[in-house]
């Protein structure tokens, strides 16, 4: 997975991007193919172009691009067993824990590894990652995956229920990570395992309040300070160009929407007078006409809807020696705004101060 080539060869984990939505591993193996819905390939005809490469399918119905693994693809791609750990949570717990090459860390549990691949990359050869799972499926899997990609020297998975065992090492590590159900369990276990001679940092990430509540009662309890919590919010924003128009040619088309609905007033107000006049109710002819009617009313406004003029116009004021722009880089929030996931909830370990005899013996 960490291969710097600058081809795909045989063996090799490669991430195929068919669509922002639709990104997924491959494990390149000669003589087996790939199939999508963006057309089949064969495995064989990948090995050996530059990672990177648009590659398009055999039968003619699409393309993918073949793409180098990094932590943040795999993110997006990996195969999902839990709730997994997004860029934007992993990024700020990285950063506030301090994680950096050479350090020792503690996770736990493993899940799905997004974090765990973002963490080994961040520390290299030199820093080591205890992972701890209890769910034994689960932990199999993820250490299958940690041996394909290579990451075997850096992170040691161990299936363990460690709210109820604890952590295998002591005064050991520099930051833990607790994404469990019952955080406030670990939290002792926790404070065993991180070294005592310099500040060390903990992080739990819990979807509730009450949880929340709870886990900063365990680290006042246990000598943890600075206790913080954060909650992370990702806003994306598209930037696209919109063609400008004249000033003149805006009031225009307004004009003409006002006209619409005047004339769509009228009308319904010389229909309900008609009514009123005829002394019999109305057939369902009567009401299936003017559905349709309205229908027909409503598509030809919506042609003319004030919503289809561009926010941005061209001011018939310019100055004649200056050209007129065409186009304007506009941008907007995505109505796609991903919500809350989890609380996250940060604390220091300080190493105490020796005691002082002032006795004099």
């Amino acid at each position: 997975m960490w291969s710097t080539a600058r081809d795909v060869a045989e063996g090799d984990l490669v991430i195929i991007w068919q669509t922002r939505e639709l990104i997924q591993p491959l494990l390149i193996t000669p003589g087996k193919d790939f199939n999508s819905r963006f057309g089949y390939y064969r495995h064989a005809d990948l090995v050996g172009i530059p990672y990177g490469s648009k590659v398009g399918s055999r039968n003619g119905k699409g393309f993918i691009h073949v793409l180098r693994p990094t932590p943040e693809l795999w993110t997006m791609a990996l195969p999902h067993r839990t709730q997994i750990l997004y860029l934007a949570d992993i990024a700020f717990i990285t950063s506030w824990l301090d994680i950096k090459r050479g350090s020792r860390v503690i996770e736990a549990g493993t899940g799905s590894g997004s974090f765990s691949h973002s963490v080994a990359r961040t520390i290299g050869s030199v820093g080591h990652l205890w992972s701890y799972e209890f769910h034994e499926a689960r932990a199999n899997k993820a250490k299958e995956e940690f041996s394909l990609h290579g990451m075997t020297d850096i992170v040691t998975l161990t299936h363990r229920n460690v709210c109820k065992d604890g952590f295998t090492v002591e005064d050991t590590v520099d930051a833990v990570f607790l994404d469990l159900p019952a955080p406030w369990d670990a939290i002792e276990h926790a404070k065993k395992a991180l070294k005592k001679n310099i500040p060390t940092r903990i992080c739990c990430f819990s979807p509730c309040m009450e949880q929340v509540l709870r886990t900063v009662s365990a680290l006042n309890d246990s000598g943890f300070t600075d206790i913080t919590m954060f909650e992370t919010l990702l806003r994306p924003h598209e930037v696209h160009q919109i063609s400008l128009q004249h000033l003149n040619h805006a009031i225009e088309k307004l004009k003409k929407s006002e006209q619409k609905r005047e004339d769509k007033r009228q009308h319904q107000i010389a229909r309900s007078s008609k009514r009123k006049r005829d002394d019999f109710p109305e057939t369902d002819a009567d009401n299936a006409g003017g559905k349709r009617l309205r229908t027909q009313e409503s598509a030809e406004e919506e042609d003319v809807d004030v919503r289809d003029i561009p926010d941005a116009v061209v001011d018939p004021a310019q100055p004649a020696n200056q050209p007129a722009p065409t186009k304007m880089s506009v941008s907007k929030a995505s109505p796609d705004v991903r919500g809350h996931t989890s609380y996250l909830t940060f604390a220091r370990l300080v190493p105490t101060a020796p005691s002082i005899n002032t006795s004099g013996e």
